[in-house]
């Protein structure tokens, strides 16, 4: 990530627990995507994004 480039920013809701999947119930990411957020670069973090979001509409199909 450049200098200049404004980091991605979290999508932490303030709902830290994670489920028997490792899922987040509040941002659905993974323990280890959560953990690993502070050193990803900003296009790792849109795909992080990504996936959290398909995990989301998993639970809830009408979003």
């Amino acid at each position: 990530m450049s200098a200049a480039e404004t980091p991605v920013a979290s999508p932490c809701v303030s709902i830290c627990a994670l489920d028997d999947r490792d899922i987040c119930v509040g941002c659905f990411r993974t323990g280890r995507e959560i953990s690993e957020w502070g050193s990803l670069d900003n296009a790792r973090r849109r795909e992080v994004l990504a996936l959290a979001a398909e995990r989301e509409k998993a639970v809830n199909p009408f979003l």
